[in-house]
């Protein structure tokens, strides 16, 4: 029943527009209008623990609302949160070896990557966690494994060279598990020794390993996965596996480290530049690759300056100085008279009756780089190639592959130490040593030497201190690390471009192609990091770190 309240001392209800409003009676009152009395706190309590859980849901829904939505939406957002490793960090590398999640019982995907070089064929296997940090297969944080010669020794027969990967092959999928071979990719890229052959010959030795490759792995494979890389992304790639083994990934691009690896048939230069810097570039030719590739990794852009010189790795580099010299070359030590073959030619290397020298060797080899070819960018390093600007990213090197070799045999850098610091200049008084010697009285001197490469001794190492200080500008007193592997956590990873397309392979679709990694926008990258939140961090989860 409702009835129209009246305005009294102890009740009073606000009039608006003239209209009455109306409320109802309480149960109270309707008693007492009915002559009964309300009921006791005693009735009231006994009646609610009578009243069904339903009505007492419905009674307290607004205290239950209250209460019940935060903690949904924070049990959501724990949910959505990626699992990060114990040191506290969202990235592509973490170097803590003691987790609370023993690695045996976290997600594994492995990825097996060939490096077709033209010294030699090696296979890398790698293990990577649900955070793509790299755990261990057994003992090593990879597999490692290699044979010479490379596929480009078997240019009159494709078949030969593919079946040169057998026990490569072999060794890769016996520490993959069998349950995880239809899972792990596998991928072939051939490097310099490939591109430098003529004609069809390269084709014909890529369908090879394809077809090998189809008939005998158990892998997970496509045909597009063999091919030979271009220049600039075996430089990415090497770039993108130092940072991520230094753990520099993520951080502001002066922080990270710059690259020059000396492979056999082409030396690559890459480092992170400024975005001003990057706006300045040169635009390529037509047919060339840009000198500036745009990452997006663990959250930040970098601008990476990269690129390859091809003809200018340490074999090709003889070539090449055997060329610009003529019948006797300064560079070759004396005794020795005979011929270099590289890329399908062959070129005569004899020494002058003079002997080697390290002056005129140095004054060959300069002219075999082109240092003095006219330059139309702002600043070139040789061969009229623009330099990136230098800058920050520059400032740290860490130089690869064959540099590294070559100081461990004539002994100046420990073979057994992954890492040496030293200066070019050193480079240059090694070659000054060797370039006095007879080849009889260098077999002494360098007994590490394999005797294929001592007449070239001379050769090798005048061309890597001209290469650093002629080629690239780089002070002969300045600081530079020679790295053969890098540490990463208490073990030893080879400081080699198959780590980053590995780590490609991971991040992109496994039906993505190697060309998919570098790329000129930022989507690719930010969809694949999206795809594993892992990998995709805020600037101020970096900040923290």
């Amino acid at each position: 029943m409702l009835e129209p309240v009246q305005e009294s001392q102890s009740l009073k209800a606000p009039i608006n527009n003239a209209q009455i409003r109306y409320r109802s009676l309480s149960a109270a009152e309707l008693l007492e209008g009915q002559g009964q009395s309300p009921p006791s706190d005693q009735d009231r309590m006994k009646r609610t623990r009578q009243e069904p859980l339903s009505d007492k849901i419905y009674r307290f829904r607004g205290v239950i609302l209250v209460v019940s939505v935060p903690l949904l939406l924070i049990s959501f957002v724990v949910f959505l949160m990626p699992r990060v490793p114990s040191d506290g960090r969202v990235s592509l590398s973490s170097h803590s070896s003691s987790r609370k999640t023993s690695p045996d019982r976290r997600s594994k995907s492995y990825a097996v990557i060939f490096d077709a070089g033209s010294s030699g064929s090696r296979v890398h296997v790698y293990c990577f966690d649900e955070n793509l940090d790299l755990v261990p297969i057994g003992k090593e944080l990879e597999l490692f494994k290699q044979k010479k010669p490379g596929l480009s020794a078997y240019a009159s027969n494709p078949q030969e060279a593919a079946d040169s990967l057998q026990l490569l092959l072999q060794d890769a999928e016996s520490v993959v598990p069998s349950a995880l071979h239809h899972k792990t990719p596998v991928r072939v890229g051939a490097t310099a020794g490939l591109r430098a052959l003529e004609g069809d010959t390269s084709d014909r030795i890529l369908q090879a390993v394809r077809d090998f490759l189809e008939d005998k792995s158990s892998l997970k494979f496509k045909p597009d996965w063999v091919t030979v890389l271009d220049g600039s992304q075996e430089g990415a790639f090497q770039w993108v596996t130092i940072n991520y083994l230094l753990g520099k990934l993520g951080k502001k691009y002066s922080k990270t480290v710059g690259v020059v690896d000396l492979g056999g048939g082409s030396v690559q230069m890459a480092y992170a530049i400024s975005e001003k810097d990057a706006a300045k570039s040169p635009k390529p030719a037509p047919g060339e690759d840009s000198y500036v590739k745009e990452l997006f990794l663990k959250g930040t852009k970098y601008f990476l300056y990269v690129h390859s010189y091809l003809h200018y790795g340490l074999l090709a580099a003889r070539a090449e100085i055997l060329k610009a010299e003529g019948p006797e070359n300064p560079c070759i030590l004396n005794g020795y008279h005979g011929s270099y073959k590289y890329g399908g030619a062959k070129y005569e290397a004899s020494a002058k009756n003079s002997g080697s020298s390290y002056k005129e060797c140095r004054r060959t080899v300069i002219k075999a780089l082109k240092v003095n070819e006219s330059c139309t960018h702002m600043k070139c390093t040789f061969g009229g190639v623009w330099n990136g600007g230098g800058g920050d990213g520059q400032k740290k090197l860490f130089v690869a592959s064959f540099f590294f070799d070559r100081a461990a045999e004539a002994g100046f850098v420990d073979s057994k130490q992954p890492v040496a610091i030293l200066k070019p200049a050193d480079f240059q008084e090694e070659a000054q040593r060797a370039c006095e010697l007879s080849l009889e009285d260098a077999k002494n001197t360098y007994p590490h030497v394999e005797a294929d490469n001592l007449p070239y001794l001379c050769l090798d190492l005048t061309y890597q201190y001209s290469l650093l200080v002629d080629g690239f500008a780089i002070g002969p007193w300045q600081d530079i690390t020679l790295v053969k592997q890098v540490k990463y956590g208490d073990a030893l990873v080879e400081a080699a471009w198959p780590l980053g397309s590995a780590i490609e392979a991971q991040i992109i679709s496994p039906q993505g192609s190697m060309n998919s990694y570098t790329c000129n926008s930022e989507s690719d990258f930010i969809v694949a990091h999206r795809k594993r939140t892992a990998l995709y961090v805020t600037q101020q989860v970096n900040a923290a770190y």
